[in-house]
């Protein structure tokens, strides 16, 4: 299993810019996170994991490994759609896992080109794929990509985290945009902690 790579650069550079996320790391210590090298793995799994527990989407990822041996555009694109709706999931979702994978085919999208675009464009060219939204986008900007400064203001639980360490009642749209810019440019970072202060 391979991890996010991030170290002591990025933790003291957050320390540094903000004293209670500091306080928050200096707690928790260092966290390892699992990230997908594989984007279109990556992108499956995240259109299969939504609105369900994750422990249902674990047990649906499977029967799909199994299905299909090898989660490829290639394979989903030779597998009707029923079949992959009996793995648990939707009929609706799996239909976007093969538009995903007809997408990918036929050039409407080339993940070789996502390292050398900005994480605008990236969302930009994800979010013309049906149940792709910008969260999930930035999901795997984080997760796949290995982008080092994505913060979700449409994560809910962000949000819910930062009221806690900030004891501020909500997060609008101003607030939540003073932090990213402190947070800046290691956001990801900042993210992987928020989200285990909600956890806890």
């Amino acid at each position: 299993m391979e991890y996010l790579k991030f170290g002591e650069v990025e933790l003291n550079h957050l320390r540094a810019k903000d004293n209670k996320l500091g306080e928050v790391i200096d707690r928790l210590g260092f966290l390892e996170k699992p990230y997908t090298q594989n984007l279109f793995v990556a992108l499956v799994e995240s259109i299969i994991s939504q609105q369900i527990s994750s422990k249902a989407a674990i047990t649906v990822t499977k029967r799909v490994y199994e299905l299909l041996g090898e989660i490829t555009p290639e394979n989903i694109a030779n597998t009707n759609h029923f079949h992959i709706q009996k793995c648990g999931m939707s009929l609706k979702k799996a239909s976007y896992i093969k538009i995903a994978a007809d997408a990918i085919l036929s050039g409407v999208i080339n993940l070789s080109e996502f390292d050398g675009m900005s994480d605008q464009q990236v969302i930009d060219k994800l979010t013309i794929l049906p149940g792709v939204g910008v969260w999930t986008a930035e999901m795997l900007m984080i997760f796949s990509l290995q982008r080092q400064d994505v913060l979700s203001y449409d994560d809910l639980v962000i949000r819910r985290a930062m009221s806690k360490i900030y004891g501020i009642k909500e997060i609008d749209r101003e607030t939540f945009e003073m932090y990213r810019k402190l947070y800046s440019p290691y956001c990801s970072v900042a993210s992987l902690y928020l989200w285990e202060v909600a956890e806890n």
